[in-house]
């Protein structure tokens, strides 16, 4: 028996970003440039010790997840763009909540050539700070949970510099 594994890859892991276009049209572009993207559960728990135990219960009562992020500003990336807007212009409630999309490029839809299983989350926006690096323009935030994740499917047809999300059926 090997003792060798396959070790999931960060960049097997992709996350999309919508950026609104005309009328309800939102597109799904890929978010390059980010030197940080970690997602934290931020369990909600419940935590209690009954009278008769010597010990403590808890029960993980719900979720809070965020995504941490920092990108490199890329001149001409629409992602970036719309961040920075949200940066600038102090953007506040309805209008500082995006959708993204984290695609697994492990795991392959069987039958479906090209397509993959994705996760999609209303996220708000939240910035924190910009310019705190001498090489490059930086900009920095957390993406807070707003809405419940959706499970589904991506495909592309750019070479996945963009992509389609389909929600799965119940």
């Amino acid at each position: 028996m090997s003792n060798t594994f396959d070790v999931v890859q960060r960049h097997e892991k992709v996350a999309f970003f919508g950026v609104a276009g005309e009328g309800d049209t939102v597109t799904y572009h890929r978010m390059r440039g980010f030197t940080e993207m970690s997602n934290s559960k931020n369990p909600v728990e419940y935590s209690r010790r009954y009278v008769d135990e010597a010990f403590e219960r808890t029960d993980v009562t719900g979720y809070s997840p965020s995504l941490s992020y920092k990108f490199d500003e890329i001149q001409g990336d629409s992602v970036h763009a719309d961040l920075i807007a949200i940066e600038d212009n102090e953007m506040i409630g309805s209008s500082a909540i995006r959708d993204i999309v984290i695609v697994d490029m492990t795991k392959e839809v069987a039958d479906k050539a090209g397509t993959y299983t994705a996760r999609k989350r209303s996220f708000t926006v939240i910035p924190d700070s910009s310019g705190d690096s001498t090489d490059a323009m930086t900009h920095s935030g957390t993406f807070r949970a707003n809405g419940e994740s959706v499970v589904g499917t991506c495909e592309t047809s750019d070479g996945w510099q963009t992509m389609t999300f389909t929600a799965a059926s119940e």
